[in-house]
């Protein structure tokens, strides 16, 4: 049984599955709430459940990039419980959860279909990569201010979803390959496969030294 912790955007979702079956889930949109009802979500799920944190075989964390605060609360919250029970951690690129999540949420999508999930990061930047429907990224992780030729190294059809892609709506009009997902939800259920495949392979991050992606530094000031 594994505990799978969203916190990487606006969205606060937590998932509890036994070998990639949902037992148990919590998820708000709340905004600035991860820290306040993170731990209520996970007591919820253990309880409805009816589990210990002893059944626990891992937890599953995502690791970013995205908001410097909810990975921080997600990581640190993960981090402890590992920590205490002697289970792995298991962190999940951010990006890659969002592209499993959009699968499971549009399972019509096209085996040829790219996907691009983005994250909003202040102005015209968004945290974003390319990956196929096999969840591999064809790019690097990028931090990029949005142009007509961002992630446009792909003649294939690409979809963009997540909460910065609205952003890059009017940018890549003139892609014809290119279409947005506006209906698309964050949730921790895209963390479930990846974390699936790392837990078979023993994939585990090393608990105490482990910190969270964040691509980018830390800047204050208004979005």
């Amino acid at each position: 049984m594994i505990l799978h912790i969203e916190t990487a955007t606006d969205v606060c979702s937590v998932v509890l599955a036994n070998e990639g079956k949902v037992i148990a889930s919590r998820e708000s949109a709340a905004d600035r709430s991860h820290a306040s009802i993170l731990a209520v979500f996970i007591d919820e799920v253990m309880k409805e459940a009816a589990v210990s944190f002893k059944d626990l075989l891992a937890v599953a964390v995502s690791k970013g990039p995205g908001s410097y605060t909810g990975l921080r609360i997600g990581v640190s919250t993960a981090k402890g419980i590992c920590y205490a029970m002697n289970i792995p951690l298991i962190a999940v690129n951010t990006l890659q959860a969002m592209s499993s999540s959009f699968l499971l949420q549009f399972p019509d999508t096209p085996s040829s279909t790219l996907l691009l999930p983005m994250i909003d990061a202040r102005r015209m930047e968004v945290y974003g990569a390319v990956l196929n429907s096999s969840l591999d990224f064809l790019e690097d992780v990028k931090a990029e201010v949005l142009t007509e030729n961002s992630f446009m190294n792909h003649q294939a059809e690409i979809i963009m979803f997540g909460d910065g892609a609205h952003k890059a709506v009017e940018v890549f009009a003139d892609k014809k390959n290119v279409s947005y997902n506006s209906n698309y939800k964050q949730s921790a259920l895209g963390l479930i496969a990846p974390a699936q495949k790392a837990f078979a392979a023993k994939q585990f991050e090393n608990t105490a030294y482990f910190e969270p992606f964040y691509l980018k530094e830390f800047v204050t000031g208004a979005r």
